[in-house]
């Protein structure tokens, strides 16, 4: 098959949806996922469709599916999440895209139901080395929008800037974004948006 990389990326959505839930994604499931337009997946789909490796029900929202039986390229039995910027573990950065992955065996990899809800960030800053997350590490993340107390959180703050640090939430109602190095203040605000859960760091020792 002569597949492009965002082609073969909506094939393994659907695969790997279909395995976890027993269902396809929408169209517009599938959109939100890569970040494009829903007019850009019809699309692919439409593509994909003519090339006899997706099959799809007219007038339905979950009808696509592989053809059977059709091996899929490049696949590995590892775990890739996708590189999608730095976060700061010091004064809050703007995050920013970056087209690169991080591969991993299966440690991290996604629960069931899950699909595509794991990337990974690389940390600039050491506001959090008392907790072991050092400048230059990467944090694996499980999205997530609400956070339990101490919970160590990607959130996006109101100037629209990102942070790494443990979410609490003050008697006043307030939340309070702690670091974890004495030489830091607690970043307090009336609201975020939490963005992700920290699951795994990983370091590098000869860079």
């Amino acid at each position: 098959m002569n597949l492009t990389p965002r082609q073969l990326h909506i094939v393994q959505l659907i695969r790997d949806s279909r395995v976890a839930r027993g269902y396809s994604p929408t169209i517009q499931e599938l959109a939100d996922e890569i970040g494009v337009a829903k007019v850009t997946v019809h699309e692919h789909v439409g593509a994909l469709v003519k090339k006899g490796v997706l099959q799809k029900e007219p007038n339905k929202a979950r009808s696509l599916s592989l053809v059977e039986g059709l091996p899929l390229p490049n696949e590995d039995n590892g775990v890739r999440f996708p590189l999608i910027g730095r976060i700061a573990a010091g004064l809050p950065i703007e995050q920013f895209e970056q087209s690169d992955t991080l591969d991993l065996e299966s440690v991290f990899g996604p629960r069931v139901g899950e699909v595509g809800s794991t990337f990974a960030l690389q940390v600039t800053g050491d506001s959090m080395q008392d907790e072991g997350i050092l400048d230059g590490d990467y944090v694996i993340v499980r999205r997530a929008s609400t956070a339990r107390a101490g919970e160590r959180v990607v959130a996006l703050l109101p100037n629209g800037e990102t942070t790494l640090k443990s979410f609490y939430r003050e008697p006043d109602g307030r939340i309070r974004l702690q670091p974890a190095n004495d030489a830091f203040e607690p970043i307090i605000v009336n609201e975020c948006q939490i963005q992700g859960i920290v699951v795994g760091v990983m370091r590098r020792y000869d860079r």
